[in-house]
């Protein structure tokens, strides 16, 4: 390891100590990309990796809200601006119990080298709140997003900050966000969102682009090695979005998700979730805020296990986590091996521990980063600021082939990086130089600031 990288990752591991998710990143990112500062001494003069992983500005803020009987809440709103140097910040907003400065840092971390593998002009940010929306009513969550925005709005706008969706927060959430930004500013500013209802400057799917680029990415590590989605049993984590958009375009292939979990459960569908009818049920789930699966084993006459993990399932093709961070850790990892399966293909962000990846990646599983994967869903973000800024909508083919182009370019980019530093077929350093590199001649041509 250089001894540059040795040094910033030792500092970060006592300074952020208290930050698990953000130390966890930082040290796989940064060992991936040591070659890199091998062969650029003069990064260290200029401390640029100390720079890059600082923010460049964090926020975090008060967020009080009224429920439907008139007693107000308190949580805590966050905003993390962590890299301009390729575009103004981009990245969605996570409203989850969970959130804490940690997670947010380290996933503005990771979606600044997502956003520079796009090839599109958007540097790296992300924010959120320690907001749960489940069990709440639509007003509720509607003067809580009003509340958040209050705060928010002065320090975001086009050409600043264009935050998205993200967990806890989709369509409905965008437009009660972009609403109480409207009222404040008063101008018509459709760009400082994405996500948005077509009504209003949204992009046509938008919804299934993290999911359809994680197929168009998979069909990519099938080829290389002679193979191909038809006939692939998939098995996803979660049921979100990102997830129905995997089964989406996996059916249209000639693939199927066989397997779907819950936090905690989940459901064996052998004949696969593949029916506009099975699909649009996954979509009701989520409307209706459930977290149990049994509904759908019910209706559709499936398997279900409740209070169980499916890991370790050997018939399926390909493993594909689209819930959340460090959902596989070594129990799970080892599960996975002696399953034989072959693919595993990350799709949320960080699902799996440094740990866990360096065990499966040492027992020769195929393994693509999330990083590459999941970048469709702000790519497709991207485009949506682009048909803001020209006042068009373009059609859903075109999109969908903007969409597919990308994601060859990612993953041919990542691929390209790892051979010519010597690391054969290692999707995930060749993300993360392919990432790094964009980035950091970026800072080094704008100084040192």
């Amino acid at each position: 390891m250089n001894k540059y990288v040795e040094k910033v990752i030792n500092d970060a591991k006592v300074k952020y100590a208290d930050q698990p998710e953000f130390v966890q990143t930082v040290e796989e990112v940064l060992l991936s990309v040591s070659p890199v500062i091998d062969a650029h001494p003069e990064y260290e003069k200029v401390d640029l990796l100390g720079r890059m992983i600082e923010p460049e500005r964090m926020f975090k803020f008060r967020v009080v809200w009224n429920d439907d009987e008139g007693v107000a809440h308190t949580n805590v709103g966050y905003r993390c601006q962590f890299n301009g140097a390729i575009g103004p910040y981009k990245g969605g907003l996570r409203f989850q119990k969970n959130v804490n400065e940690s997670i947010i840092k380290f996933l503005g971390f990771e979606q600044t080298f997502k956003n520079a593998l796009t090839g599109l002009p958007i540097g790296g940010g992300k924010g959120g709140a320690d907001f749960d929306p489940v069990g709440k009513s639509d007003d509720e969550i509607m003067r809580f997003c009003q509340s958040y925005m209050s705060a928010l709005y002065r320090y975001i706008g086009p050409d600043v900050d264009v935050p998205a969706g993200d967990m806890g927060v989709g369509g409905r959430e965008i437009g009660y966000l972009f609403g109480q930004y409207r009222r404040l500013k008063g101008v018509w500013e459709n760009g400082v969102l994405t996500g948005k209802g077509l009504t209003y400057g949204g992009s046509l799917i938008r919804p299934e682009a993290t999911g359809y680029g994680a197929i168009f990415y998979l069909n990519e590590v099938l080829s290389q090695q002679g193979d191909t989605i038809r006939g692939k049993n998939i098995a996803v984590t979660g049921f979100g979005n990102v997830a129905w958009g995997v089964m989406k375009k996996a059916s249209q292939l000639g693939g199927k998700v066989t397997y779907m979990s819950g936090p905690k459960c989940y459901i064996r569908d052998p004949e696969g979730i593949n029916t506009d009818e099975k699909l649009n049920f996954v979509l009701d789930l989520r409307r209706r805020n459930e977290v149990d699966l049994k509904s759908y084993a019910d209706k559709f006459g499936c398997e279900y296990h409740a209070n169980e993990k499916f890991w370790g399932v050997s018939d399926v093709d390909v493993y594909m986590p689209c819930a959340t961070q460090n959902e596989v850790g070594m129990e799970e990892a080892k599960k996975i091996v002696e399953s034989g399966v072959k693919y595993y293909i990350e799709v949320s962000n960080m699902p799996t521990t440094n740990e866990a990846l360096a065990y499966l990646r040492q027992n020769g599983l195929i393994i693509a980063p999330s990083k590459a994967v999941n970048a469709g869903g702000v790519g497709v973000s991207a485009l949506e600021m682009s048909q803001n800024s020209e006042r068009l909508v373009w059609t859903e083919e075109e999109v969908e082939a903007r969409l597919q182009s990308m994601m060859v370019n990612i993953y041919r980019s990542s691929l390209n990086a790892a051979q010519r530093y010597g690391l054969g077929y290692d999707l995930i350093a060749g993300a993360n130089i392919a990432g790094f590199e964009k980035v950091a001649q970026a800072m080094m041509e704008q100084g040192v600031f």
